[in-house]
């Protein structure tokens, strides 16, 4: 795309998470670094998707990566969470969905 004012090329659009998005994110991020699961994350806003990285240890590979991927909206949902392997996990159209199935396991670690 090319701005017609100046001539230049239009940067591309980055994808982020909302505030609320990011809240929620946070929240059950919080509550598992309270039970001693997690200890670190990263935030990634990439060109054709956000990526929000959990880390059992700082070192390590991320245990989960919650995914924002616009382009994936209409047909499998926007959002996923894929495991420390690459599987998909959850896939869905709201975050909550996918926040739900890390909920769970707060529970149950909770539980023991």
């Amino acid at each position: 795309m090319v701005n017609h004012s100046t001539n230049q090329p239009k940067p591309p659009q980055q994808i982020c998470f909302n505030r609320m998005e990011l809240m929620n994110i946070l929240n059950v991020y919080g509550r598992m670094v309270a039970a001693g699961e997690w200890r670190d994350y990263a935030l990634d806003t990439l060109k054709d998707r956000a990526v929000f990285s959990i880390f059992r240890r700082t070192s390590e590979m991320p245990v989960y990566r919650i995914e924002k991927n616009p382009k994936l909206a209409r047909r499998q949902g926007a959002f996923c969470l894929i495991s420390q392997q690459g599987q998909i996990l959850k896939r869905g159209h709201e975050l909550d969905h996918i926040l739900r199935f890390l909920n769970q396991k707060l529970i149950k670690v909770v539980e023991n």
